[in-house]
């Protein structure tokens, strides 16, 4: 079993933001597997189904972003589903925008909702999938809370299609693959 968590700021008004992309990723997932993420519990919503012969169950925590961790650990031990078995989406202002980066392990950098993750697991080691979101012109969070351009939009939108292949590569092939056909794909500009 495999829990693949999207970070993001429950309500209307964050929906198509920057923070918000991990539930954007999520929202594609459901759709290609047709899991619907509706039913409420581990402080979120989520919906489980299947991917070939592996469960899958897909998160996203219903608090603000900064408070992602207590809905993450909930949904582990109800599953009984270790770190290495997680999987976490989230957005990053140090990456261009749409670049993908995959790492199995690490600290937070500067990403407060990793952090509130990393703080509720007491651990690091699990599977994180960043989706650059480009840096700050001002306020970073003006910036997070902000839209995206027509331009950055088409960017994001094929960065979105892309991490559903890296998730996909994820469960078949591992981290280690996927770290080195997506990572390099996008440090080449690829995506």
């Amino acid at each position: 079993m495999k829990l693949i968590v999207g970070l993001g700021n429950p309500g209307a008004e964050y929906e198509r933001t920057r923070h918000n992309v991990g539930f954007c990723l999520l929202d594609l997932l459901g759709s290609r597997w047709s899991i619907e993420i509706k039913q409420r519990k581990h402080q979120g919503l989520y919906g489980s189904g299947w991917y070939g012969e592996e469960k899958i169950v897909l998160l996203k925590p219903q608090k603000y972003m900064n408070l992602s961790g207590s809905s993450v650990s909930r949904a582990l031990a109800y599953y009984k589903i270790g770190a290495s078995d997680l999987l976490v989406v989230v957005d990053d202002m140090a990456l261009p925008i749409g670049q993908l980066r995959l790492k199995p392990r690490g600290s937070a950098g500067g990403h407060n909702g990793l952090r509130d993750i990393i703080e509720k697991l007491g651990q690091s080691e699990f599977s994180r999938l960043r989706i650059g979101i480009g840096g700050p012109a001002y306020s970073a969070t003006d910036h997070v809370l902000g839209s995206f351009s027509p331009c950055e939009r088409e960017l994001i939108d094929t960065a979105l299609q892309e991490a559903t292949k890296a998730v996909v590569c994820w469960l078949d092939e591992g981290v280690e693959e996927t770290m080195t056909r997506f990572n390099r794909r996008a440090e080449k500009g690829e995506s």
